[in-house]
């Protein structure tokens, strides 16, 4: 190649290079302009593939938080609380140092001094200091929680960690139930659980019944935040509040329900029935003043909640023996078929070849019907249903509403069944066999003997009110059923069982009350084997009773039922039922004649008042008290102001000090019941009447779940 070749081809890489040089110089220009023009989009528009960045970065640097709604409290009817909110908390350490991880008041939110929180910790949960250095010893992690024991602590267990007064532990707030009385109507009240989002859910009874009332809706709170999750000084929180779930009133009194509870759980402990139930009802109202049954658990600490889960009051059907003659003598009465002056042979009687027994084999001879009912005569039961003819006496089953639930809206409340089809099984429905109630039923029809024929739906929730406006939205009114007799069949239907409890022959004396008078009607029936027949053995009934008082003006029903008890030849089943009985109906029928005293007065608000005022003003109006604390500051009052009670009652003022126990000889049981309860401690009743021992000595140093034993005579 000569040399003009050689600088032809030079220049040709020459033109080469350069124009490769352009291209490469007018690309970068291309993709640099690209570039700028993409982030000036950005920049002005601040979206990328329709994301928002600045709501991003935002949201990157914005914590929220759930603020939990209060569930609704279930109070008894006079206010006291039977279920309400309280506040559990987990712990957990912040360890991560820096100095802008500091409070509002410049407090650092870590860990300041380790030895410090170790010894917080250890002496307040259940937890060794070397296991607590241990875990606040890691250098790598921002936080640490310290397992099980830092894990649903209580309030006072914070405040107690509180106390020491160290920088980095912080509590989270978790949401639980409290049941403040243990067992007290558990299978009425139910229980609420969390769902695992932070949530309450009822699971039986009321509380689950009501969930959606009960249930409140949670708020949120916005709070701008650093990289580490502190907030940022200059800024405040955003949110929507939270709205608290609704209160709901039961008809449930405190004081009676406590004494059910009580003697229930005497009889429960001496005999063990397979199920027990009894039910209180205002007989002018149909309000359930009291309702119980065992087995039962205990809300508080969930013992028990594994050995019966269903309601028995309204979930279990049974025959219930001698106490439907009740009805069959109504019926009787009311289809104008009864002569309780006509005779009969008791003892046995055939019907289509089958054998009608009376519980005494032998009979008593020819007696009357009036006498036959006294003495529980099922062949004077048949005999009635056989004269007012079986059409007649089912119309009268259907107007007692039985073979239908109480739409009392509770679940699985069963409706009962009846055999009819043949005259021996017409005949055994007129002494409670053959036919299935639930205790439910039962009082309701009860109802309309009480009440001068009409009958009450049993009433268990006196209204609902809204807490975030204080507004009633829904009341619970007294519900007429039906009206299946007259008051002139009602009344004589009340002689009649006056004659159990008076008449000498009558079979349930164990239930008179001094100064009272007493209906009553007691009931054994045979129990299923779960075959075709029935069990045997005295341990193999189902024993009740059915009371009504004062028999000249009722006001309260009370139905008891025990099935299968192991009797131990001590005590028949009607003196076992009794203990029972006889208290309960005392303190009702004593608190009605309280409230109805012509020495009645309003009690004056003297809560938060100095407490030698308020003993003043109590005294000026003849009003009878006791103090319990050593303070000086009334911080409640046993009785709501307003209330009209008789001046013979006592009213309880707490005040602000140290609880010492209070002499209570010669205080009713009303009283002591009230007493304890403010007290915080636990009583165990004996006897009936008025206080004349205590096991705890006046002056006694009182802490909370202490027990007195009290003894009235």
């Amino acid at each position: 190649m000569n040399n003009n070749e050689k600088m032809n081809s030079f220049n040709k890489r020459q033109t080469n290079r350069s124009i490769f040089g352009r291209c490469l110089f007018l690309f970068c220009i291309g993709v640099f302009l690209l570039i700028a023009l993409r982030f000036t989009y950005i920049a002005i528009f601040k979206k990328v593939n329709n994301v928002n960045l600045s709501e991003q970065a935002k949201e990157l640097y914005t914590k929220t938080n759930v603020i939990r709604a209060k569930r609704g409290t279930i109070y008894d009817s006079g206010g006291q609380p039977l279920a309400e909110d309280s506040n559990t908390y987990n712990i957990y350490i912040q360890l991560y140092k820096s100095e802008n991880q500091k409070d509002s008041n410049g407090r650092p939110l870590y860990v300041t001094d380790k030895s410090k929180v170790a010894q917080a910790l250890s002496k307040t949960l259940p937890i060794s200091y070397k296991k607590v250095m241990k875990i606040i010893s890691n250098k790598k992690a921002f936080q640490v929680e310290i397992g099980s024991a830092g894990k649903n602590i209580s309030v006072t267990t914070k405040n107690k960690i509180d106390k020491y007064n160290v920088t980095g532990i912080h509590f989270e707030q978790q949401q639980s139930r409290l049941y403040p009385n243990g067992i007290f109507a558990s299978h009425i009240i139910g229980y609420a659980s969390g769902n695992g989002n932070g949530d309450l859910v009822g699971q039986m009874g009321i509380e689950k019944q009501f969930n959606k009332l009960l249930t409140g809706k949670n708020g949120l709170v916005h709070i701008q935040k650093d990289y580490n999750g502190v907030q940022l000084p200059n800024t405040k929180s955003k949110g929507v509040k939270a709205k608290n779930g609704n209160n709901i009133y039961t008809t449930l009194d405190y004081r009676l329900q406590s004494l059910l509870e009580t003697e229930m759980s005497n009889v429960n402990s001496e005999v063990h029935p397979s199920t027990m139930n009894a039910i209180l009802m205002n007989a002018k109202t149909g309000d359930i003043l009291a309702a119980s049954q065992r087995p039962t658990f205990n809300a508080t600490n969930m013992e028990g909640i594994g050995d019966i889960w269903r309601n028995t009051l309204w979930q279990d059907s049974y025959e219930p023996g001698s106490t439907m003659k009740i009805f069959t003598m109504a019926s009787s009465i009311n289809s104008g078929n009864y002569n309780g002056n006509d005779t009969y042979l008791s003892g046995r009687y055939a019907i289509d070849g089958k054998i009608v027994p009376d519980w005494n084999t032998n009979g008593w001879g020819r007696i009357t019907y009036d006498k036959g009912f006294a003495l529980s005569s099922n062949v004077a039961m048949a005999h009635l249903e056989q004269q007012m003819g079986s059409k007649t006496w089912s119309e009268y089953i259907n107007k007692f509403k039985f073979l239908r639930t109480t739409n009392s809206g509770f679940d699985g409340e069963q409706s009962g069944s009846m055999q009819f089809k043949y005259p021996i099984e017409q005949a055994n429905t007129a002494f409670g066999q053959g036919i299935q109630v639930t205790a439910l039923q039962m009082i309701q029809a009860l109802s309309s003997i009480a009440n001068n024929g009409y009958m009450l739906k049993p009433r268990f929730i006196s209204k609902i009110d809204n807490p975030n406006n204080d507004k009633v939205i829904k009341q619970y009114n007294k519900q007429v059923v039906g009206h299946p007799i007259s008051a002139k069949t009602a009344k004589k239907v009340i002689k009649h069982m006056e004659d159990v409890v008076y008449k000498p022959y009558g079979i349930g004396s164990d239930y008179k009350i001094p100064g009272y008078k007493i209906a009553a009607k007691t009931g054994t029936a045979q129990v299923s084997d779960g075959r075709s027949g029935y069990a045997s053995g005295d341990d193999s009934y189902l024993y009740s009773v059915a009371g009504i008082a004062p028999a000249n003006n009722p006001k309260y029903i009370l139905y008891i039922t025990m099935k299968q008890p192991r009797l131990t030849g001590t005590k028949t089943p009607t003196q076992l039922m009794a203990q029972i009985f006889n208290p309960v109906m005392k303190l009702a029928l004593e608190e009605d004649v309280n409230a109805n005293n012509s020495s009645d007065g309003k009690i004056p608000d003297v809560s938060n008042m100095d407490l030698e005022k308020a003993k003043n003003i109590l005294t000026t109006n003849d009003y009878k008290y006791a103090v319990l604390g050593n303070g000086n500051e009334v911080i409640d009052q046993s009785i709501s102001a307003g209330q009209i009670i008789s001046k013979a009652r006592k009213v309880i003022l707490m005040t602000d000090g140290v609880k010492t126990m209070n002499n209570l000889k010669h205080w009713s049981k009303y009283d002591v019941y009230t007493y304890c309860h403010m007290a915080g401690i636990k009583l165990n009743a004996v006897g009936d009447g008025y206080a004349y021992k205590q096991s705890l000595s006046p002056g006694e140093l009182l802490t909370s779940g202490k027990k007195v034993t009290v003894k009235f005579k």
